[in-house]
This record gives structure tokens, C-alpha cells and sequence, in this order.
């Protein structure tokens, strides 16, 4: 299985997923500097952040911001690696190799959510560790509520990154049913649209009902992705 998940990178050229990644990071970590040092979400009035009740810290628009990202961004990759080799018919060299197509499937499936799981953990790591930082020679518009020092906040970074990427999978079942790739990133924005409130860090701090639930959902969705695939036609 590490094989093939390694054939999926180099056959998809996972370099320029990488900078596309690290763009990402940069633009994230330039924005919450901003939000948190520059004051560009201060009410002009009252020169206080101007955010929901509740939603006043830092890791709020942490946590919903790398969240949004790269639900998007693991949708496409999901595209990339299975939508589009359907249609391009790639697929139909891959399992001309004598390995079950469920394995083959799967390790596409691996491949991207090894790379955007330790790809998201990275990003909130350095976005924590700029506002840490900026902390010591500025004052943050919004308290800072994390303590990287602290093993809970790994546990729960991880745990929210975890979620956060197993989602994907739903977008990915329904790409593959209508057989469209658009289909697949489009479906990522719906799920931002129907969870948006649900994803960030005060409901998985004060819930963890909601995202076992949710991610129990998505894996859901990953079986009924591989489930039949020895049989069905390819698109």
C-alpha cells in the first residue's frame, strides 16, 4: 500500500501540490497577522474586532479559515487524483495492473489524505506559532486563548485536522456519482456552507458529539466510494 501511495505522488506530481500548499500557508499566516496585529477586522467606531459573540479569540478564525482552506483544497486534490483519472480514462491503465481496484482506489484515497492531513497540521502550527510570536512585541486585537505548551493543544489540533480532512470524502462519493469533477469541488463548498458555523473551534471545544458524528459520516461516504468498484463500469 506505501508503494502505491507513493506511485499516486510521483504520478501526479505532488511538487506542485506542495507549493500550492506552502502558497496557501503564506497567505493564511499574512491574513491572520493582519486580523490580529493590523486591526484589519477593528470597527472603525469602536476600534474593537467587529465579530460574532463567541467568536472574539484568536483560534476562531484560525480554526474556520485552514478549515474552509483545505476542505476546498483536499476536494481538489481528491478530483485530481480519482474524478479526473476516471475520465481521462487513466484509470483504465491502472487497474489493468494485476492489484484490486479497491486497493488502487484507496491508496488514491491515502495518497491525499496523508498529504493534506500533515499539510493542514503544519499550516495551523504556523499560524499559532506567527501570533505567538507577533504576541511579543505587539498586542493582538483578539486574546490570545491557546497555549503551545500545552499537550491538549496538539491533541485537539489534530483531532480538529482530522475531521476536517475525512470530510473531503463526502465530495469525493458525490463527484464520483455524477461523475463530474466540478461536481466534487463544488460539493466542497456546499459542506462549507452547511458546517461552516460547526467546524471552527468552539463548537469541537464545547461538542464533540457533532464532529464524531460528522466524521463517521465522511467514512461513511469513503466505503460507499470503493464499495463495488471491481464491477462497475469505468466512467
Amino acid at each position: 500500500m506505501l508503494k502505491l501511495i507513493k506511485l499516486e505522488w510521483k504520478k501526479n506530481n505532488i511538487g506542485k501540490y506542495i507549493r500550492n500548499a506552502v502558497i496557501l500557508a503564506a497567505v493564511l499566516c499574512l491574513f491572520m497577522f493582519a486580523l490580529a496585529y493590523l486591526g484589519i477586522a477593528n470597527d472603525p467606531d469602536t476600534g474593537v474586532p467587529d465579530v460574532a459573540p463567541g467568536n472574539n479569540t484568536i483560534s476562531s478564525p484560525i480554526e474556520l479559515f485552514t478549515s474552509m482552506s483545505f476542505l476546498v483544497f483536499t476536494s481538489v486534490m481528491l478530483s485530481s487524483f480519482i474524478v479526473s483519472a476516471y475520465k481521462n480514462k487513466t484509470m483504465n491503465l491502472m487497474f489493468s495492473y494485476p492489484i484490486k481496484r479497491q486497493k488502487i482506489l484507496i491508496s488514491q484515497m491515502l495518497a491525499v489524505w496523508i498529504f493534506n492531513f500533515s499539510a493542514l497540521v503544519l499550516t495551523k502550527l504556523l499560524l499559532y506559532g506567527c501570533i505567538l510570536l507577533g504576541s511579543k512585541f505587539m498586542v493582538s486585537a483578539f486574546p490570545l486563548d491557546f497555549n503551545m505548551a500545552s499537550l491538549g493543544f496538539y491533541v485537539q489540533l489534530i483531532l480538529k485536522s482530522v475531521v476536517i480532512v475525512t470530510m473531503s470524502f463526502i465530495a469525493l462519493f458525490i463527484g464520483l456519482a455524477m461523475k463530474s469533477s466540478k461536481a466534487t469541488i463544488i460539493s466542497s463548498f456546499l459542506l462549507i456552507i452547511l458546517t461552516q458555523a460547526n467546524i471552527g473551534d468552539l463548537i469541537l471545544a464545547n461538542n464533540a458529539i457533532f464532529p464524531v458524528i460528522l466524521t463517521i459520516i465522511s467514512l461513511i461516504f469513503a466505503f460507499l466510494s470503493i464499495q463495488g468498484v471491481e464491477n462497475k463500469d469505468l466512467m
